[in-house]
Protein backbone atom coordinates (compact mmCIF):
# COMPACT_ATOMS: atom_id res chain seq x y z
CA UNK A 1 0.00 0.00 0.00
CA UNK A 2 1.45 3.56 -1.08
CA UNK A 3 1.26 6.36 1.31
CA UNK A 4 -1.01 9.48 0.02
CA UNK A 5 -0.21 12.91 1.22
CA UNK A 6 -1.61 13.07 4.76
CA UNK A 7 0.24 9.99 5.32
CA UNK A 8 3.53 11.31 4.47
CA UNK A 9 2.40 14.12 6.14
CA UNK A 10 1.62 12.18 9.56
CA UNK A 11 4.91 10.40 9.69
CA UNK A 12 6.85 13.21 9.11
CA UNK A 13 5.49 14.92 12.19
CA UNK A 14 5.83 12.17 14.04
CA UNK A 15 9.68 11.56 13.63
CA UNK A 16 10.27 14.98 13.60
CA UNK A 17 8.19 16.46 16.68
CA UNK A 18 6.56 18.72 14.02
CA UNK A 19 3.04 19.63 13.99
CA UNK A 20 1.08 18.45 11.69
CA UNK A 21 0.52 21.96 10.04
CA UNK A 22 4.70 22.05 10.18
CA UNK A 23 5.17 19.24 8.59
CA UNK A 24 2.32 19.75 6.22
CA UNK A 25 3.91 23.28 5.58
CA UNK A 26 7.28 21.37 4.92
CA UNK A 27 5.99 18.76 2.28
CA UNK A 28 4.29 21.47 0.32
CA UNK A 29 7.46 23.22 0.44
CA UNK A 30 9.39 20.71 -1.17
CA UNK A 31 7.18 20.37 -3.70
CA UNK A 32 7.15 23.48 -5.18
CA UNK A 33 10.90 23.31 -5.06
CA UNK A 34 10.47 20.03 -7.03
CA UNK A 35 8.28 21.54 -9.22
CA UNK A 36 10.47 24.65 -10.11
CA UNK A 37 13.38 22.25 -10.31
CA UNK A 38 11.98 20.25 -13.03
CA UNK A 39 10.37 23.26 -14.72
CA UNK A 40 13.34 24.88 -15.03
CA UNK A 41 15.52 22.14 -16.35
CA UNK A 42 17.13 21.79 -13.47
CA UNK A 43 18.11 18.45 -11.67
CA UNK A 44 17.40 17.80 -8.31
CA UNK A 45 19.39 15.11 -5.99
CA UNK A 46 19.09 14.27 -2.69
CA UNK A 47 21.94 12.10 -1.87
CA UNK A 48 21.38 8.23 -0.96
CA UNK A 49 17.84 8.95 -1.89
CA UNK A 50 17.19 9.76 -5.32
CA UNK A 51 18.05 12.11 -8.47
CA UNK A 52 15.87 13.47 -10.60
CA UNK A 53 16.50 15.35 -13.73
CA UNK A 54 13.73 16.86 -16.78
CA UNK A 55 14.51 14.87 -19.83
CA UNK A 56 13.52 15.73 -23.90
CA UNK A 57 11.81 13.06 -25.44
CA UNK A 58 12.24 13.49 -29.12
CA UNK A 59 8.87 13.02 -31.40
CA UNK A 60 8.28 9.78 -33.21
CA UNK A 61 6.03 8.05 -34.83
CA UNK A 62 3.52 5.94 -33.07
CA UNK A 63 0.57 3.98 -34.06
CA UNK A 64 -3.42 3.98 -32.55
CA UNK A 65 -4.51 0.80 -31.11
CA UNK A 66 -7.79 1.08 -31.96
CA UNK A 67 -7.59 2.19 -35.48
CA UNK A 68 -4.36 1.22 -36.79
CA UNK A 69 -3.67 4.91 -38.18
CA UNK A 70 -0.14 6.29 -37.92
CA UNK A 71 0.13 9.37 -35.89
CA UNK A 72 2.71 11.78 -34.75
CA UNK A 73 3.79 12.10 -31.58
CA UNK A 74 5.13 15.18 -30.75
CA UNK A 75 8.51 16.03 -28.84
CA UNK A 76 7.66 16.30 -24.63
CA UNK A 77 9.74 16.27 -21.43
CA UNK A 78 9.63 13.72 -19.00
CA UNK A 79 10.78 13.03 -15.95
CA UNK A 80 13.79 10.74 -14.77
CA UNK A 81 14.01 9.38 -11.33
CA UNK A 82 17.12 7.18 -10.18
CA UNK A 83 17.05 5.53 -6.93
CA UNK A 84 20.12 6.22 -4.39
CA UNK A 85 22.03 4.06 -2.67
CA UNK A 86 20.01 4.06 0.61
CA UNK A 87 17.42 3.78 -1.09
CA UNK A 88 18.28 0.86 -3.25
CA UNK A 89 19.70 -0.94 0.46
CA UNK A 90 16.60 -0.87 2.15
CA UNK A 91 14.20 -2.28 -0.92
CA UNK A 92 16.80 -4.99 -1.16
CA UNK A 93 16.77 -6.00 2.52
CA UNK A 94 14.15 -8.01 4.43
Amino acid sequence: MAYNKSDLVSKIAQKSNLTKAQAEAAVNAFQDVFVEAMKSGEGLKLTGLFSAERVKRAARTGRNPRTGETIEIPATYGVRISAGSLLKKAVTEK
